[in-house]
């Protein structure tokens, strides 16, 4: 039976990549379904992602073939089962927008995670984990409580086998060694077209400013606060009509749809880190 995988390498750039790629992969029974890749000049490094199938391997035989063939190109790879759902934690707080857009999503098949919990450190939201049937962790934090919280909080996502954390508005600024811990696979959503106007409130400051674009920026998180590796941005149309409330709501659509491609691209191995910045393989 033909198992489809996903491939997704990179490497500093030299003559014959693409050919030793696709070789390899022909000599281990592979049929290339659809592959991309690019190479940055301005770091010298190749990236590239591709979709195989193949029915000579197991996903374990395969990956030592593949990690020897890598080490002889200095390759960071990873390699996934496509039909696997990727498992994921959701922390929220109390604005749900995100979070509901995320559930109806993977519910109706459009995003392939399997979210196996949701977390947050208000009780806003235990009705509407429950009709989804999902765990709901009410986990409160505090300056004085904040590492304890933060441990119970690893201690889930790591339970739970979770590949990808997402920060669905959850409105706490996470700590450097947590940051640290989820690494590359932990998702913000920021309520302004970053870098403009960050911090709180960013709505009531373009509406200050009298804007004519809102946008929404979904990002990596690390320890620097919102400067990220940014993976989707989009913007809406303002005018001098619109009141905090209306650019409130509209930004808060923009968010949703914002979010909700940054979690199917990283989920379906679209996403590499090409050091502060992102390659992405739409």
């Amino acid at each position: 039976m033909t198992q489809a995988y996903v491939l997704t390498l990179s490497c500093p750039d030299r003559l014959g990549l693409v050919h030793a790629v696709s070789g390899f992969l022909l000599e281990h029974g592979g049929n290339i379904e659809e592959a991309a890749q690019y190479n940055d000049p301005a770091t010298g490094l190749f990236f590239m992602r591709v979709q195989f199938g193949c029915d000579q391997h197991d996903q374990t035989a395969l990956s030592e073939h593949l990690s020897a063939f890598a080490q002889t190109h200095q390759m960071g790879w990873s390699l996934h089962a496509k039909a696997q759902p990727m498992p994921t934690v959701i922390l929220v707080s109390r604005e749900g927008h995100c979070l509901n857009d995320l559930l109806f999503r993977c519910k109706s098949g459009l995003l392939p995670v399997d979210i196996r919990a949701i977390i947050s450190n208000h009780r806003d939201f235990y009705q509407l984990a429950a009709s989804y049937n999902i765990p709901f962790h009410h986990i409160p934090v505090t300056a004085a409580t904040k590492a304890q919280a933060e441990a119970k909080q690893y201690e889930i996502i790591q339970a739970e086998g979770a590949e990808l954390v997402v920060l669905a508005r959850y409105m706490q600024v996470l700590s450097n060694d947590l940051c640290t811990k989820l690494a590359g696979r932990a998702i913000n959503i920021h309520h302004s077209f970053l870098p403009s106007f960050k911090g709180a409130k960013p709505y009531y400051q373009a509406h200050d400013r009298g804007v004519k674009l809102i946008g929404a920026t979904a990002h990596y998180v690390t320890a620097d606060l919102d400067e990220g590796p940014i993976i989707e941005q989009d913007v809406t149309r303002a005018d001098h009509t619109d009141t905090v409330e209306a650019l409130t709501a509209r930004g808060r659509d923009t968010e949703s749809q914002v979010l909700a491609r940054a979690v199917k691209w990283h989920s379906e191995h679209r996403v590499l880190l090409n050091g502060h910045k992102t390659v992405i393989f739409r």
